[in-house]
């Protein structure tokens, strides 16, 4: 068969380009050139830089926001604490407002849980910060802080009690994540900076002492500024309740000693603190403005503060097994630093306790009153703020002269207060106790920053370093355990040896064997429900004194002693009956 003739294509008509299309489709070649090809403007190494200065900027904003939110929940927390122990306080504002619900216990169960609970923190921190991060744990700690003050609003046991051991729960995981945050955001600074290094680039440990002098300024930046929440907390009292205090020569009427003399807090401090009661409206406006400043603590830690580690760190530390997480606190334990250590740390929990207890009641209270109360805490707040400026220090000079200049301070300062016994009621002793609480906080301030400075410095190379930060807030929280522990024991130990020894300084004495309190035979601030056990160690006391001295002495004692009772029953009465005026007055004010 003939084969097909070859296949040839037919040639495409070639048209003419009209000269529009011929433009509009050559040029945007040049324009892609020129934006694909190399730029003459663009500086690579001034974009780098740009980018990493973002980057320290970035930080510098979570070190302030970490430190901002932690002052504000801190700010809230004592400033509410303080507010309702002081109107718990107060006699006539329990018996009034809440009658029978037991104010005073539920105080001392809250006391409780906030000082108890952290003893066990050792165990439970690293498992939520592994669980959460830094970052969320900051953040779920400062909502427990805000539940506590929604409580206040219905203030029962089972809303008080719960809270606080929850606050307690939080206090060593707060501290560890704070700690570890600015550390670890001091360690990221040195990277940004340092953005060019090889190792930096291959992400490997940072060389011993690299970012020594970043730590030291930011951990003083936030004590600088979360020191002011001691300032801060005063507010409350300052613009609400200090209307409704009474004046020292009230408060303090049956106090006789202070400061080195005394024993205890406060011994005869006036169970009625308040000239009148405030409104429940009032209350629960004060409460509102501190709950919204606690959300604003949570929102700040949320949106401000970024991310403490890198997303791939992230995984690493958390691929870190159960068991582990609870052995490593126990494992730094044998590092011989921590170890010695550990003394420091109790003593900043015994000093901790002692500047909101000790100095400003035992000497700051009972000296000028209950109402200058808190300019002696802002004081204190404002010396701790200012002079932790002086850890800047370390810079040029060796770190052990931060803890070196707060023993020197502090040494002096606890040698003169054994010695010292001012005066009740002696407002003109104020400018001398305001000097004294502002060297106490000088010393605090450098205590308290250079532990945490030099935990940085010594750990820098961990890539955990809560677990450092929880052993050294745990051993705070086990020296603040003690001290509650030991005051307690003293209160529940209410005898009276000098019975035998000399009974007649014991007709003037009536002791509650049953109780926590140690009150005065004419004290009228005696509760009804304890009338029978008085009545009945009155009667055992007789009976010791009749043997001791004989039938007329016995005679004599039981009418002195009869006499007494009548008059404290007496006054009893007289105050149910203002009770019972205050109270309608109350309700009067209410239908008004």
């Amino acid at each position: 068969s003939p084969s097909p003739p070859p296949f040839t294509p037919l040639p495409s008509p070639v048209l003419p380009l009209s000269p529009s299309l011929h433009l509009s489709l050559s040029s945007p070649l040049p324009q892609m050139e020129e934006f694909l090809g190399p730029q003459p403007e663009y500086d690579e190494e001034e974009e780098e830089k740009k980018y990493y200065r973002r980057k320290k900027l970035g930080v510098v904003k979570n070190v302030l926001g970490a430190s901002v939110g932690g002052m504000i929940i801190y700010s809230v927390y004592m400033g509410l604490l303080q507010m309702q122990l002081i109107l718990h306080y107060d006699e006539t504002y329990r018996e009034v407002k809440y009658g029978n619900l037991g104010l005073e216990d539920i105080d001392k169960k809250m006391l409780m849980g906030i000082n108890v609970t952290p003893i066990i923190a050792l165990l439970y921190t690293p498992i939520l910060i592994r669980f959460l991060g830094t970052k969320w744990m900051m953040f779920l700690a400062s909502g427990i802080y805000a539940l506590f003050v929604s409580t206040n609003y219905w203030e029962r046991y089972y809303t008080l009690v719960p809270s606080a051991v929850a606050i307690g729960a939080a206090i060593v995981p707060l501290w560890a994540s704070l700690g570890n945050y600015i550390t670890r955001m001091a360690q990221q600074y040195y990277e940004y900076v340092n953005y060019k290094d090889d190792h930096v680039q291959e992400q490997k440990k940072l060389p011993k002492g690299a970012c020594h002098r970043y730590v030291i300024v930011f951990q003083s930046v936030f004590f600088i500024i979360f020191h002011l929440s001691l300032v801060f907390a005063e507010f409350p009292q300052r613009i609400f309740l200090h209307q409704y205090l009474s004046d020292y020569n009230h408060t303090l009427y049956n106090v006789k000693h202070c400061g080195a003399e005394g024993s205890g807090m406060i011994e005869g401090f006036n169970r009625t603190v308040l000239k009148r009661l405030p409104r429940s409206l009032a209350l629960i406006q004060v409460e509102s403005v501190l709950m919204g400043a606690a959300f604003l603590s949570m929102i700040i830690f949320l949106a401000v503060c970024g991310a403490a580690y890198r997303p791939t760190e992230e995984i690493d530390l958390r691929s870190i097994g159960w068991g582990n997480i609870f052995q490593l606190p126990f494992k730094h334990l044998r590092d011989y630093r921590l170890r010695l250590l550990i003394p420091f740390f109790i003593y900043s929990g015994l000093d901790t306790l002692f500047s909101v207890t000790g100095l400003t009641l035992s000497y700051g209270v009972c000296t000028v009153g209950l109402e200058w109360l808190y300019l002696l805490v802002m004081v204190y707040g404002l010396s701790c703020s200012l002079f932790s400026c002086l850890s800047l220090s370390l810079l040029r000079l060796p770190r052990y002269v931060s803890l070196l200049g707060g023993a020197v301070i502090h040494g002096p300062l606890l040698v003169f207060l054994l010695f010292w016994s001012p005066a009740p009621r002696s407002p003109d002793q104020l400018p001398y106790l305001l000097v004294v609480i502002a060297l106490w906080g000088m010393g605090s301030a450098l205590n308290k920053t250079g532990l945490s400075i030099l935990l940085g410095m010594l750990y820098e190379d961990k890539e955990r370093l809560d677990f450092v930060y929880t052993i050294y807030h745990w051993w705070q929280a086990i020296a603040i355990f003690i001290v509650y522990l030991w005051t307690g024991l003293i209160m529940r130990v209410c005898v009276c040896p000098c019975v035998r020894v000399c009974p007649r300084v014991c007709t003037h004495v009536r002791v509650c064997v049953k109780g926590y309190r140690y009150l005065e035979e004419e004290n009228s601030d005696e509760s009804n429900s304890e009338e029978s056990d008085e009545d009945e160690d009155e009667e055992q006391q007789e009976e010791v004194i009749r043997e001791d001295f004989g039938g007329d002495a016995g005679s004599q004692g039981s009418d002195s002693t009869r006499e007494r009772r009548g008059g404290a029953r007496g006054q009893r009465r007289r105050r149910d009956d203002d009770y019972e005026q205050a109270g309608e007055r109350e309700e009067r004010e209410k239908e008004g």
